[in-house]
C-alpha cells in the first residue's frame, strides 16, 4: 500500500523489529567483540579462553598474530552488518551490498579460523554452532534486505 499514489510503501512494523534486533546482535555482540578483540583486555581473553577451553595466553597470542588480510575480512563481517542493519532502519537499498559485505567478511574469518585454529582449543563443537547462527543471521538479513528492495521498501 503506497503513502502516496506512486510513492514509496510504508515501511511494515517488522522493518522495525528486524533493523533494531539486528543493531543490537551486530553492534552489541559482533561489533562490542570486534572492540575487544582489538583492545586486547586481559578479562575478554580470559573470557575467551574459558569459552574455548584454552588458555589466555594463548587466546592473546592468536590475536596478536592476526594477519591484516584476516583482519580485513573480520571488519567487513561485523562492520558490514551493522551498516547493514542501519541503512535497513534507514530504508536504503543498500543494506543489501552491507549484508553481502558482511557475509563474504564473514566467510573470509571462517578462511582463516579453519587453517589457523587457536591451539589446545577444546570447545570446538560450541565454535562450530556459534558460527552457523552468525552465518544463517547473516543470510536471512541479506534475505531480508533484498525481499524490501524488490518490494520498493528500500529505496
Amino acid at each position: 500500500m503506497n503513502n502516496v499514489i506512486g510513492g514509496p510503501p510504508k515501511a511494515p512494523w517488522h522493518l522495525w523489529v528486524v533493523g533494531i534486533l539486528g543493531l543490537l546482535w551486530n553492534g552489541g555482540g559482533g561489533g562490542k567483540n570486534y572492540l575487544d578483540v582489538k583492545t586486547a583486555t586481559p578479562e575478554f581473553h580470559a573470557t575467551q579462553a574459558e569459552a574455548l577451553g584454552t588458555t589466555p595466553e594463548i587466546v592473546s597470542a592468536y590475536f596478536e598474530n592476526y594477519p591484516l588480510w584476516a583482519d580485513v575480512f573480520y571488519g567487513f563481517g561485523v562492520w558490514g552488518a551493522v551498516a547493514g542493519s542501519v541503512l535497513l532502519l534507514l530504508r536504503s537499498r543498500f543494506a543489501v551490498w552491507a549484508f553481502w559485505s558482511s557475509l563474504i567478511g564473514f566467510l573470509g574469518g571462517v578462511v582463516y579460523g579453519v587453517m589457523n585454529p587457536i591451539e589446545g582449543m577444546q570447545n570446538l563443537g560450541f565454535v562450530w554452532i556459534f558460527s552457523a547462527v552468525i552465518a544463517l543471521t547473516i543470510v536471512a538479513q541479506l534475505y531480508y534486505a533484498q525481499r524490501q528492495t524488490k518490494t520498493g521498501v528500500l529505496r
